[in-house]
């Protein structure tokens, strides 16, 4: 990062600093339409009901047009002493695998939305079709929905894919011992819990399910902090970047920056209120000592809520910065057209006066007019020059 300009130099540009300036500033100005529009985010192919259709899932499985999306179907099973990982391809194999005969929790993890791969392990495990629905759907708000024998969870989780931001749906099914989860694609932000699994030692393995639990809307919400650190020193060297070189490219920046803590913060206000009914409620599933690890992620959540709003004030004043110094680049350019005007104006007087068809003109005859009329122009376009560089307006001020 460049270190910010020196304030307490003299940096009043001379005529020849605004006229290369202004020069720049238009040609970056063009060069910039040329080639640096706006490009919006590729948004990854979502599920949706269409309007009017039953509920249920039924009609996704009727649809023939649904491509058969591939999905990896993971098994994690762990206890005090144990943990071990499985994958499957095929889902039948997947529900067939046996589990411990220790104590233990399993953890079923589905890389990928496939309609038939979701309505066959909702049925295996007596889920309802409006709750695989939602998990189909995958323009749902968070939210939580307490049964009988499990709570549906369902989240946003936000990172970074390649170079694009992802907003991608987990839909989370908690039973006594075991926990569901359904991503729309590979890649997530669960790698920490992983790690953590795979110890040995550590208290993770001696938890149930509501623990797993807690720990995916903990690493869901925490993740973001590291993001918001790179879009804080992006703002930063924003606001440096337009105060020394203003560019419509600086916008477009601004502009992609404010949809994307947009989008973080449309994902994460949610996730309070599915927090704070887990808090609240007594709910079976959800040991009483494990209100207090909630709150924290709560409390995480109220302070990246809090950055966001921050960083979307700073966005908007960098971008009335923007406009601020824009404005200040086309004055400077409007002043020093209306100075060069003001020295020629005089001088395109007396030529004009002189070039008029006058038979006696008293001058025209005088053998020393045109010196004479050359040291007019000069002393006239010398005062003029006087008179601005004494009141500011060229040169340096004194």
């Amino acid at each position: 990062m460049n270190p910010p300009p020196d304030r307490t130099k003299d940096t009043t540009p001379t005529g020849t600093d605004r006229l290369r300036k202004t020069a720049g500033f238009w040609a970056s100005t063009i060069r910039g339409i040329g080639y640096s529009m706006f490009m919006p985010f590729a948004m990854q192919s979502r599920h949706s009901a269409k309007p009017g259709a039953s509920p249920g899932i039924e009609h996704y499985l009727l649809q023939p047009d649904v491509p058969s999306n591939p999905v990896t179907l993971t098994i994690t099973d762990y206890g005090p002493n144990f943990c071990t990982v499985t994958c499957f391809e095929q889902v039948e194999a997947a529900l067939a695998h046996p589990e411990p005969a220790d104590p233990h929790v399993r953890w079923l993890n589905v890389d990928g939305l496939n309609p038939a791969i979701v309505e066959r392990i909702c049925r295996h495990y007596g889920i309802h079709t409006l709750s695989a629905e939602d998990t189909l759907n995958t323009l749902q708000r968070p939210k939580i929905q307490v049964f009988e024998d499990h709570l549906q969870i369902v989240a946003r989780q936000i990172h970074i894919s390649g170079e694009q931001l992802r907003n991608e749906q987990i839909s989370c099914f908690l039973f006594k011992d075991t926990l569901i989860s359904f991503q729309e694609e590979v890649g997530d932000v669960f790698d920490p819990v992983r790690k953590r699994l795979n110890k040995s030692s550590g208290r993770f393995r001696t938890y149930k399910a509501d623990y797993l639990l807690y720990a995916l809307l903990d690493s869901i919400v925490d993740h973001l902090f590291p993001l918001l650190e790179n879009y804080g020193s992006a703002l930063e060297a924003l606001e440096i970047e337009i105060i020394d070189h203003p560019s419509p490219h600086n916008q477009q920046q601004l502009f992609s920056i404010k949809r994307d803590l947009s989008q973080q913060r449309r994902a994460l206000w949610p996730i309070r209120e599915v927090l704070d009914q887990l808090c609240r409620e007594s709910l079976t599933l959800i040991d009483e000592d494990l209100h207090s690890y909630l709150r924290d992620v709560q409390d995480h959540t109220m302070q990246i809520l809090d950055i966001l709003e921050s960083y979307r004030d700073t966005a908007s004043g960098l971008n009335d910065l923007y406009q601020s110094m824009i404005g200040n680049k086309m004055n400077e350019t409007m002043k020093l057209l209306t100075l060069m005007a003001s020295f020629f104006i005089p001088i395109t007087f007396l030529a004009g006066v002189y070039g008029m068809n006058f038979e006696h003109i008293p001058e025209l005859s005088w053998r020393y007019a045109y010196p004479v009329f050359w040291a007019i122009c000069i002393l006239t376009s010398s005062s003029l020059a006087l008179f601005f560089w004494k009141n500011g307006w060229i040169g340096q001020r004194k």
